[in-house]
């Protein structure tokens, strides 16, 4: 069979049973009491989370949504044994640069619906026709309409390996990648194993490679600067207080499946309270930062698809690989790092080849999401020079 003919044409369309069942489940919710005083301290509030649920039920229109994606063109694929689906928005630019971009976990192919036509046509947004980019922006195996993945073993390296076949096999030897929380260990890996091929790699979000392995000493922390020091205090306080999604994702995800697979306002909860303390500010509402709207159909792309425990095998995959100390990534490499992002330049230029850094004192985890602007202007800087 011919690459092209593995590449099949996708369109959603959710069943309205589907969506008649979600608002019935809604509407029957066995709410759990809480504590007088507590706020946001012990997880998402019930006060809260009961009127975001009542506008998910009574305002919310997924096939409004579902026409926004709608409006780009989406394709399925099997790679290595999982069914792929991605977004894939060429430039009217002739000579625009391929380009995959790469979700996280938490997050889906939704968040990028803000900056597709920036970064496709910038002609028409304000921006140099010579900064195009013909988009690839898939779902990674387990997640979203890509749907649950069906055997194990499937980790970052392994996703960055598809995406390697998935942009041969859409014509495409030459490319950039970029990424965010899990997408930024693909994007390094994409480097790694595809060097000849991906001209650079631009990450956000990024953790594991771009922080500190360990503890700091006195002598090295004296050497920090007011910005470093307050990202080395938000990985603290992820490591001691914010974490235990990811150890029982890396440790028991099936366990947790359950619940989220049965009730929508457990899969709602669980997404709403990293939105809430990954955004910027993290003191706001999450909605503040992300317009509920969004929030809301990046929770669905979890609900209809019935990937909750699938997406939640990543963590387990991952941490059980063996494989978290990489080669150096040698290819160019672009961080951002937003208000709410912990990389700090000393530790990623340890592995990485780093030619192009910005910070900046607004957006958070789901950049392109909370600071469109911000996050095409800086995927357009750093790929510049390298097209």
């Amino acid at each position: 069979m011919t690459d092209e003919l593995q590449i099949r044409p996708f369109r959603i369309d959710v069943p309205q049973a589907d969506l008649d069942d979600l608002r019935s489940r809604l509407a029957a919710t066995r709410w759990p009491s809480q504590l007088p005083g507590v706020g946001w301290s012990r997880g998402v509030p019930v006060d809260y989370l009961r009127e975001l649920a009542e506008y998910w039920r009574t305002s919310y229109d997924w096939r409004k949504h579902e026409a926004a994606l709608n409006e780009h063109p989406q394709y399925v694929t099997t790679i290595d044994g999982a069914n792929i689906h991605f977004l894939h928005v060429r430039s009217p630019e002739p000579d625009a640069l391929p380009l995959v971009i790469t979700h996280g976990g938490l997050g889906s192919v939704a968040e990028f619906l803000d900056v597709i036509g920036p970064l496709t046509d910038p002609r028409s947004h304000g921006g140099d026709p010579a900064d195009a980019f013909h988009l690839v922006i898939p779902a990674m195996p387990g997640y979203g309409f890509s749907g649950p993945t069906q055997e194990t073993g499937w980790t970052t390296d392994r996703i960055a390996k598809a995406w390697a076949e998935l942009m041969r096999r859409l014509g495409y030897q030459r490319y950039g990648a970029q990424g965010g929380d899990w997408g930024s260990f693909v994007t390094p890996q994409l480097g790694r194993i595809d060097p000849d091929r991906v001209v650079g790699v631009h990450v956000n979000a990024a953790s594991a490679g771009f922080i500190p392995f360990g503890d700091v000493s006195d002598e090295e922390l004296a050497t920090f600067t007011d910005a470093e020091k307050a990202r080395l205090a938000r990985i603290k306080a992820f490591m001691t207080d914010g974490n235990a999604y990811f150890q029982i994702s890396a440790t028991r995800p099936q366990t947790v499946a359950y619940g989220h697979a049965d009730s929508p306002i457990a899969q709602l909860a669980w997404i709403v309270e990293k939105f809430k303390e990954w955004t910027h500010p993290a003191e706001a509402l999450p909605d503040t930062a992300v317009d509920r709207n969004r929030l809301l159909t990046n929770v669905m792309l979890y609900w209809l698809t019935g990937t909750t425990a699938s997406s939640a095998q990543l963590y387990y995959e991952n941490m059980h690989s063996g494989s978290w100390h990489q080669e150096p990534v040698t290819v160019p490499t672009g961080v951002a790092v937003f208000a709410e992002d912990m990389a700090i330049r000393r530790y990623a230029e340890h592995g990485h080849n780093i030619m192009h850094w910005s910070e900046f004192d607004r957006g958070g985890h789901f950049a392109a999401l909370e600071a469109p602007d911000l996050y095409v202007n800086d995927v357009r800087t750093f790929f510049h020079a390298l097209r």
